[in-house]
């Protein structure tokens, strides 16, 4: 496939997500790769596709010992810049295509097989080195096209429809859009109803929710967005990730940071929080996944400038 945004970059990973010597499968546009942290916090990246019979090395293990990939059909051998390690020899010219990567503390990006045509954004570094990880939620392949996993998470009307359930909300109102190139922001203020008693214990999280919600959302087109909010136990950050893996299939993924006050409340919310991403990113997969084909609208709504702007930057890119 040709790929999508050339040249941007993308967060392909989360240290946390690869765990210690053991192969991650990633697809980015249209190509699979495997990455593998080994007991040293050194992260390697191969094409998925063994050279020899075309086996997939994620489906493989890692040699502890020697830091190297195994592939699952004939347990060949390939360190991380994708030479063959056979009778105890290291060749020296690589054979498997190795993927350039960019690690920024415990963040994985990599602009795939393309030339870079933009930063990566600083924000996620800023966030970690302010706030406590609290977590990933919302680990899913969404089959929809990148633009229309984008736009829903700059749609502002969406909340009171398809999140009013979990969270209650009622009214959603725009109170700021400011842009600038790549980036853009927004401000919103949530009105919310009581929530039943059965949803409260359910998610506990709702209980630090406040009636009237108001939230920050930076936009780092197209790899990062990022949700601020203030709670009854101190503010928190929600970083949305999202990359093309496919024409119409995106990975999504979110980082949670919080400063939750003490201490012990972040051990108490902390499944709860992540429970209740996963239900979001849940609810705004089901929006992509079952409505009809795009079509123009015959309405508009308060607010859908952000929706129009994010496709500007889309379409002219």
């Amino acid at each position: 496939m040709n790929p999508i945004l050339p040249g941007a970059p993308w967060l392909i990973a989360h240290r946390s997500m690869l765990g210690i010597n053991r192969p991650y499968k990633v697809t980015l546009n249209g190509q699979d790769y495997v990455l593998w942290q080994n007991d040293r916090g050194e992260i390697f990246a191969l094409n998925n596709v063994c050279p020899h019979m075309q086996a997939p090395l994620s489906d493989g293990w890692i040699c502890q010992k020697r830091g190297t990939i195994t592939c699952p059909f004939h347990a060949l051998e390939f360190d991380g810049e994708g030479r063959l390690y056979q009778e105890s020899k290291q060749q020296t010219q690589p054979i498997a295509q190795p993927l350039k990567l960019i690690v920024k503390r415990d963040c994985i990006w990599s602009y795939g097989d393309c030339e870079s045509r933009m930063a990566i954004p600083e924000i996620v570094e800023q966030i970690a080195s302010e706030y406590d990880f609290v977590g990933i939620a919302g680990e899913k392949t969404i089959q929809g096209d990148f633009l229309s996993t984008w736009l829903i998470n700059s749609d502002f009307n969406h909340q009171n429809g398809t999140h009013r359930e979990l969270f209650q909300i009622v009214q959603n109102q725009m109170t700021e859009f400011a842009q600038n190139g790549f980036w853009y922001k927004v401000k919103q203020e949530s009105i919310r109803a009581d929530n039943s008693l059965g949803e409260l214990l359910l998610n506990p999280v709702l209980l630090t929710i406040p009636k009237v919600l108001k939230s920050t959302v930076e936009y780092f087109f197209p790899s990062v967005l990022v949700l601020y909010a203030e709670t009854g136990v101190g503010p928190f950050a929600q970083v949305v990730v999202q990359y093309p893996q496919q024409q119409n299939q995106t990975k999504i993924y979110e980082l949670i940071f919080a400063k939750l006050k003490p201490t012990w409340v972040k051990l108490l919310l902390r499944q709860s929080m992540l429970k209740a991403i996963d239900v979001i990113v849940e609810q705004d997969t089901t929006a992509i996944e079952t409505r009809y084909p795009r079509q123009p609208g015959k309405l508009k709504l308060p607010g859908e400038e952000v929706m129009s702007y994010a496709e500007k930057l889309y379409h002219e890119w």
